[in-house]
């Protein structure tokens, strides 16, 4: 580091160092830190036994599911285009195909697919360094990501098995690439392309990463549309954004927009977290910052920038006036990057430590500049070997504290026999699909825990959680074949749940056949449907008159709904479908216009997210009931959820004798016909959706 004695806001190193004279030194450097961090990461993996928890195991489901339909793992097959966007119906798929192609290399026990893990973690690294690099030379990017790797929150993450490493390294590699697109001077065509397909991939690995990519998109893209010379090449990649999320958001909009309302508003409010953009709003992550970048590093930090703006003192009213052109070049872009993702992130209703993890590798290139200035500032003090060893121990000291802080979170046990339990059944069913109905609801022992042991080595035992309430008993009882109880506390306070679990030991169509001891005193029973009781009763026949009552309109909604729901619980495989399916074209090839059939088929259709298929369904109904007002009305619903609001306008213009038909009808005619750019029908809407919503609720009623 240069001696400075003035204040002068440099760009970059005033000397070389070996690393200037020779890069590959500089990524040796780089891939030892990777190195090292990752060997403490399986070590830290190797000693602790706790078992994934909810959105752990859930994460973990995802990546076998999309690397079977990969044919990267056993048990799976290519399912088709829309198959594979069924995977991931709330959450983009871009992080679960790398995850589930890291794990046909790995393995997919939680361990052995971690190594995902090292590989998003490697890519935040180089980013960091890189983008640091460019900031202050190699030697501050060495920095820079020496305290990334040292961060307990984002060391943490390298070790829990969630998106967020993955959105974090995604989302930081999409803003140094735009960052150096919107510079001066730049604005070249590969540039434009490269930022445009990271921001992309930051999106599709999961879609919070609007939260710090909107602002500096828009930006960017406002300052791009101003200047001729860029002007085509904004529009360009918009468009290359949007072909390549689109067929995601196409796909699977509705459950993303109802997951995300209950993950986001409904989450945060029944943890009270707070919202809007208060003073409790935009305080809650600051706190925070100490404990998840280390209290050395966020200490030095400050004082290294105290001490430069000390050494400016002079010179702050023209910083505060104009400090854009006082920074050196790139600083503005990552201020205003790191500031907009902390505003944004703090107006989300749903608040959690890890949800701001994208932020802190910004917070952390801004705090090595004060590392740097600190540097500077004991150079002629006490010789630049002495500086550069004080600030080596501090990097230590600060690796060694987040080392700490992780061998004290070690837990030297599984907390549950969860993997044993499963086990046990794929020894006894081998490759057959299978359903284990569970009771309890913990951390260590859940449905998604359960799941990701019930698949390992190409199985297919997959656990469901049913029987909250009193009217799930029957179904539970009629169509079980295992079933795993606890005693003791079983994670739920809902009586419910617990009369299950007696009505089960009472039952003489079930037998308990194997028994495993969990903590507390407690132990785990699988029970099995004895032989002798027959087998499981199916569905097949109340699916095909639930879907007969959809003749009757919105009359024959509740009861659909309250059945398909406990029975994609009861039956995740969804046997059913292809049984039902298989029953209804055989009746439809000996007779073209068996209403059982089509009302079948129509419904499969739209539990499957087939849209197109659903409506050409729905369009025979029509010819074949040319009297029922229903059929035209489900076809225009399911043109509008497939974005095809002209199609779904046709053929409602024939009157009916009913009067809640004709009221909905008419509003989903105005919505069609307001979306195909009627703005006239729109208005008309503004009469015709009520009166809709009250037939709806009559109907219901």
């Amino acid at each position: 580091m240069a001696r400075v004695s003035d204040c002068r806001l440099t760009a970059g190193s005033p000397l070389t160092s070996p690393f200037d004279r020779r890069p590959w030194l500089w990524w040796l450097a780089l891939s030892g830190l990777w190195a090292l961090s990752t060997a403490a990461d399986r070590l830290w993996l190797a000693l602790d036994q706790r078992l994934p928890a909810w959105d752990q195991a859930d994460y973990l489901n995802s990546a076998v599911d999309h690397g079977r339909a990969l044919g990267l793992l056993a048990g799976g097959g290519w399912p088709g285009w829309e198959g594979l966007l069924d995977l991931s119906p709330k959450i983009p798929p871009l992080a679960s195909l790398v995850n589930g192609t890291v794990m046909a290399i790995s393995g997919q026990a939680p361990d052995q697919a971690s190594w995902a893990l090292a590989l998003w973690h490697s890519l935040l690294l180089v980013v960091v360094a890189c983008w640091g690099r460019e900031l202050q030379g190699r030697r501050f990017g060495l920095l820079a990501a020496a305290l990334v790797a040292s961060a307990p929150a984002l060391t943490s993450l390298r070790v829990d098995y969630t998106l967020d490493l993955p959105v974090s390294a995604a989302s930081v590699l999409a803003l140094w690439l735009l960052g150096r697109w919107q510079a001066p001077g730049a604005g070249r065509w590969p540039q434009a392309i490269a930022a445009a397909l990271a921001v992309t991939a930051a999106i599709l690995v999961k879609q919070s990463a609007l939260l710090v990519l909107v602002p500096p998109c828009l930006w960017a893209a406002g300052r791009g549309l101003a200047q001729r010379g860029r002007r085509l090449q904004v529009l360009a990649v918009l468009a290359l954004v949007l072909v390549l999320v689109l067929p995601w958001l196409h796909h699977n909009w509705i459950t993303t927009l109802g997951g995300t309302e209950r993950a986001v508003v409904e989450s945060g409010a029944a943890e009270g977290d707070p919202s809007g953009l208060g003073l409790a709003s935009l305080l809650w992550y600051p706190r925070l910052w100490p404990s998840q970048l280390g209290l050395l590093t966020v200490g030095v930090g400050l004082g290294g920038l105290a001490l430069a703006a000390w050494r400016c003192r002079r010179r702050l009213p023209s910083l505060l006036h104009q400090p854009l052109r006082e920074l050196p070049p790139g600083w503005p872009w990552l201020l205003g990057c790191g500031l907009s993702g902390w505003l944004l992130t703090s107006l989300s209703p749903n608040k959690d430590p890890r949800y701001f993890a994208p932020v802190l590798p910004l917070l952390v290139l801004m705090l090595s500049w004060g590392w740097r200035e600190l540097g500077i500032w004991l150079q002629p003090r006490l010789g630049r070997p002495t500086a550069a060893g004080l600030l080596g121990l501090g990097l230590l000291g600060a690796a060694g504290s987040t080392a700490q802080q992780q061998a004290q979170a070690i837990e030297r046990s599984a907390g549950s026999p969860a993997a044993e339990v499963m086990a046990s059944l794929r020894q006894r069913l081998g490759k057959r699909p299978a359903t284990l109905m569970l009771v309890a609801n913990t951390e260590d022992l859940n449905e998604h825990t359960l799941t990701s042991f019930g698949r390992l080595a190409g199985a297919s035992v997959l656990a469901r959680r049913l029987g909250q309430r009193p009217q799930d008993h029957e179904p539970v009882l009629a169509q079980s074949q295992w079933l795993l109880l606890a005693t003791g506390d079983q994670g739920t306070r809902r009586p419910a749940a617990r009369q299950l679990s007696r009505r089960v030991r009472s039952d003489g169509r079930f037998q308990m056949v194997q028994r495993w001891p969990w903590s507390q005193g407690r132990q785990l029973e699988l029970w099995q449907r004895r032989p002798q009781a027959g087998p499981p009763q199916r569905f097949d026949a109340q699916f095909k008159a639930l879907s007969r009552g959809l003749e009757r309109g919105a009359e024959g909604l509740p009861p659909l709904f309250a059945a398909i729901g406990p029975q994609h619980q009861l039956d995740p495989h969804f046997l059913y479908q292809r049984r039902v399916e298989q029953w209804a074209r055989r009746r439809l090839s000996r007779r073209p216009d068996d209403r059982d059939a089509l009302w079948s088929l129509a419904l499969l259709e739209v539990l499957r997210n087939r849209p197109n298929g659903a409506a050409q369904w729905f369009s025979r109904l029509e010819q074949a009931e040319p009297s029922n007002p229903w059929p035209g009305a489900y076809r225009s619903v399911v043109l509008l959820a497939d974005w095809r609001a002209c199609a779904a306008g046709r053929g409602l213009e024939t009157p009916s004798a009913q009067s809640s038909a004709a009221a909905i009808r008419q509003a989903l005619r105005d919505l069609s016909q307001g979306l195909c750019g009627q703005p006239q029908a729109l208005l008309q809407l503004r009469q015709s959706l009520p009166a809709a919503i009250s037939a709806v609720k009559a109907e219901t009623r």
